[in-house]
């Protein structure tokens, strides 16, 4: 099987058209973070493409994102502690851009 290029990322490795992603792009931004990407990564990265779906934005902050998880998952999901273990650093600026959405604006 031929594997197809990458689609068109920018310098800080977010995709160009979110529309472009597939999950083998999600794999290989995940794994150029060191990240193996279990079930409970998969929920939150398909739960950001819904929540893009729906507003066209991506969480715009971590507060944001947390609040959106907890909102649509509850607690145990929706917690900062929860989200950085599985998406380590800032947990809203990695999630979205291994889900191949646009950097969150308030992101640093």
């Amino acid at each position: 099987m031929v594997k197809s290029p990458s689609p068109e990322r920018n310098n800080e490795g977010f995709l160009e058209d979110a529309w472009a992603w597939s999950r083998d792009t999600a794999e290989e931004i995940a794994s150029e973070d060191g990240l193996e990407l279990s079930e409970n990564h998969w929920e939150i990265i398909m739960f950001l493409r819904d929540f893009y779906k729906e507003h066209e934005i991506s969480p715009p902050s971590n507060r944001l994102f947390v609040k959106a998880v907890k909102d649509a998952m509850g607690e145990e999901k929706g917690n900062s502690i929860y989200l950085m273990q599985l998406f380590p650093g800032t947990p809203a600026k990695t999630a979205c851009r291994i889900a191949g959405l646009p950097r969150p604006t308030n992101c640093l």
